[in-house]
């Protein structure tokens, strides 16, 4: 996974979903086979595993082949559509569970699944009335809370999202991935400070996401505190790379409005 700071990265919110995460953490361009964590939206399946492009393109073949044989089986859609995922054709993977979605409505598995597939292919707003089906007030899902928060965030409506956020937080305290997307949100609405806060308790609870970790590096930096900046970036990255990320968005913050700059947060 390249990292967060690179040109062309974005703020990326994280959020256990179902074949990807909303988790956007901060993360740069991704490369077939590594996949997004959970992210945003739900319990919706397993995460996608660091497979290589072969192994994807083998899995996009054998799962195809099911669905052609039954494509109303919700969960052989869920399985196509997170391979065709992996390998780049978000689109397809949104078409897919469209499909799924209509023959099958009442699933609510699913119509998270696509509620995070058309947040990929940047339909937000239709994102966020999916995703409103895929769970009820009275038996809410974290995971799906925490995604339509991230959607919020893309759609530059931070406060409602983190309301969303706290919603999720309540179901699942300290609930690491929650915390990175609630860090990142203060961030994009210039609470540094805030955003700090809240990124040092998410990596205090022991996730395995190095996103997380990189969210806080990120947000450090943004104060201009770049040698601790680059100091926690290399807990999970090559001495080298930490460097060059750090050096990036100092230069970035030396530029006229550079925080203006910053790149929009990302779905996936």
């Amino acid at each position: 996974m390249s990292s967060v700071f690179r040109r062309g990265s974005s703020l990326r919110l994280i959020g256990p979903l179902v074949f990807v995460p909303l988790v956007a953490a901060v993360a740069g361009c991704k490369t077939i086979g590594t996949p997004d964590p959970p992210d945003a939206t739900a319990a919706i399946a397993a995460p996608i595993s660091a497979n290589s492009e072969t192994d994807w393109r083998r899995e996009v073949k054998a799962a195809g082949d099911l669905y052609q044989a039954n494509p109303g089986n919700g969960e052989v859609a869920i399985r196509y559509a997170r391979a065709l995922r992996a390998i780049g054709q978000r689109a397809q993977a949104a078409a897919v569970l469209e499909q799924a979605s209509i023959r099958d409505p009442k699933n609510r598995t699913l119509l998270g699944a696509y509620g995070r597939a058309l947040a990929d292919t940047g339909n937000y707003t239709q994102a966020l009335e999916v995703l409103n089906r895929a769970h009820t007030p009275d038996q809410p899902d974290w995971h799906i809370l925490s995604v339509q928060g991230a959607v919020l965030d893309q759609l530059g409506r931070h406060e409602e999202a983190q309301r969303y956020y706290a919603s999720a937080l309540r179901l699942a305290p300290d609930e690491p991935s929650v915390l990175s997307n609630l860090g990142l949100s203060y961030a994009l609405a210039k609470d540094l400070k805030k955003a700090e806060e809240t990124l040092r308790r998410a990596v205090s609870k022991g996730t395995s996401d190095p996103r997380v970790r990189q969210n806080l590096a990120l947000v450090v930096g943004l104060q201009g505190r770049f040698a601790e900046a680059e100091e926690i970036a290399r807990a999970d990255l090559p001495a080298t790379e930490a460097a060059a990320n750090v050096a990036y968005l100092r230069h970035m913050l030396a530029q006229p409005n550079g925080l203006a700059k910053l790149p929009h947060p990302g779905t996936s």
